[in-house]
């Protein structure tokens, strides 16, 4: 497949609520989208990067400048999705920019073969349960009053966002609001130390399917200590960018979950190949989110369809974040999403809510 053209197009998406993690608080999300153009197809891919290098050293303005300067000049003249991740190789780091390239490889190519991101992908299942992540609220009757309206909802797992002082009494008040019955686990986006071991061993009265990235981003030592001193498993996100990355956690003892966010790692190549790791070593592995408008959670929905993702994923309906999102609306049904099932990714931007929502577009002559 030969790509003629690319599009860079950034848009603005205010979200509904503010959402405040460890790390910082986000209002809206200043997207970069990556349309690539071929004779046959065109296909899109959503950067996840942050307006900020905050969760990752990647951030939006960065991410276009590494495309347009380094990554569409490495393409080879015709390619497929496979050769993508091969042509990039020698570009160290920036998986953020390099998964949104590959995607839209692989969506055009997807689309010109009539052949679906799930049967592509190898998804078991039709339709994916969802879990919701709750931001570090104002108070706790806040914070219970949000618990409960995605609840009624229909969300099959409740994902509290935690740091040093809002961490076990916020989880103790959702226990006791809401039972044991209900799927809760909690993520720290790497606000702690091993230093605070004993006040983490706390959240083992609460009976969690986890907690998310506790400690520093690049260290597996300390985590695998962790690990030995709580029963609660833990669950590494921000440490994982690779399969290698995956690899070394599990020999390490680092985690017992995985959370793939394609973005992270540079795309859903990597992430099937982490999820075949995990799946070959007992490691659960579910699907996180980023916020993602209705592209990228297409791509998300088809991967947590695949048959290691064991655990509901941050897969969340469109309005959760936007009250209205580039494609038609991802719709909770009984706490599941459905599983596209069209070429590529099975959605597409509808023009006139994408114009309205563009900041800016750069057309690139390949």
């Amino acid at each position: 497949m030969k790509i003629t053209g690319v599009e860079l197009r950034r848009i603005a998406m205010p979200l509904v609520a503010p959402f405040r993690t460890s790390f910082g608080t986000e209002t809206a999300r200043d997207v970069l989208l990556v349309r690539v153009v071929t004779p046959d197809a065109e296909g899109w891919g959503e950067c996840v990067a942050m307006s900020e290098p905050l969760y990752s050293p990647e951030y939006v303005d960065g991410a276009a400048e590494v495309i347009r300067r380094f990554l569409l000049p490495a393409l080879p003249r015709t390619l497929d999705a496979n050769a993508v991740g091969r042509a990039l190789e020698p570009i160290k780091g920036h998986r953020m920019a390099k998964a949104a390239l590959e995607t839209a490889v692989l969506d055009a190519q997807l689309r010109a073969a009539g052949e679906s991101f799930g049967r592509f992908l190898g998804a078991a299942r039709d339709r994916v349960p969802c879990g919701v992540s709750v931001g570090i609220m104002d108070s706790i009757p806040q914070l219970l009053d949000a618990v409960d309206g995605y609840l009624d909802e229909g969300y099959v797992r409740i994902k509290l966002k935690i740091e040093p002082g809002w961490d076990v009494e916020p989880v103790r008040a959702v226990r006791e609001r809401f039972g044991d019955d209900v799927l809760l686990q909690v993520d720290a986006n790497a606000a702690y130390t091993l230093v605070d071991a004993r006040q983490l061993a706390k959240l083992d009265d609460f009976g969690l399917l986890l907690i998310e990235q506790p400690l520093a981003n690049d260290d597996f030592v300390q985590h695998a200590k962790l690990a030995k001193q709580l029963r609660t498993p833990i669950c590494l996100d921000e440490s994982i960018e690779s399969v290698e990355h995956a690899a070394a956690a599990i020999a390490l003892g680092s985690c017992s979950i995985v959370n793939v966010k394609p973005g992270r790692i540079g795309g859903y190549l990597e992430a099937r190949r982490i999820h075949d790791l995990c799946r070959a070593n007992g490691i659960a592995v579910w699907c996180g989110g980023m916020l993602e408008t209705g592209l990228g959670r297409a791509a998300n929905v088809a991967l947590a369809a695949l048959p290691g993702f064991t655990l509901p994923g941050d897969t969340s309906a469109s309005r959760r974040y936007f009250a209205t999102d580039i494609t038609e609306p991802f719709e909770l049904s009984d706490g599941h999403l459905a599983v596209p099932t069209g070429p590529g990714l099975g959605v597409a931007p509808i023009p006139a809510v994408l114009d309205e929502v563009t900041t800016a577009t750069e057309w690139i002559t390949l």
